[in-house]
């Protein structure tokens, strides 16, 4: 009895020996593939979309410096639309608190935040259309493929974050 127990205690310490060696090799591993990134090819994390769009456009650095002023004009514009439409929402769903709900009122906020929508959606569209106006032919085809792309993307996680509520 008493060799059969010192078998079993060695052969688990000897298993849990090993199980823990390889624990140890495989975080080791890890780490390494972790920081070691420059050898791996770029999964595009950490890169915004003007990076990309630099990138797949081969922007000149005029077009850059054009860009960015268009971007922050249109961005001076539009953010405060945004902050209203933000607003206008929370006045909207303040009215769950209310004992009887308005139907016209909630009328009247959906319709206000309908048309801020709206109204951002085409000044949206006139920022690509200038932007767009900046390329060259070559490189126009590829911006229409790349914001086709982003407002792909933009509805697939939409989509996916709508199926998991």
């Amino acid at each position: 009895m008493k060799n059969s127990l010192k078998e079993y205690s060695r052969t688990t310490t000897k298993i849990l020996t090993i199980a823990v060696v390889l624990l140890l090799l495989v975080n080791i591993g890890m780490l390494i593939y972790i920081f070691s990134g420059k050898d791996r090819p770029d999964r595009g994390r950490g890169r915004g979309p003007y990076d990309k769009m630099v990138k797949e456009l081969n922007m000149t650095p005029e077009q850059k410096k054009h860009y960015d002023s268009l971007r922050e004009m249109h961005f001076t514009t539009i953010r405060p639309l945004f902050d209203s439409m933000r607003n206008t929402r929370r006045a909207l769903f303040n009215l769950m608190k209310e004992e009887t709900l308005n139907d016209s009122l909630v009328n009247v906020y959906s319709s206000r935040i309908t048309e801020k929508q709206t109204r951002a959606d085409r000044l949206t569209l006139e920022h690509f259309r200038r932007v767009r106006s900046m390329f060259s032919g070559e490189q126009q085809l590829k911006f229409d493929e790349f914001i086709q792309k982003m407002m792909q993307s933009r509805g697939k996680r939409k989509d996916s974050s709508d199926k998991k509520r």
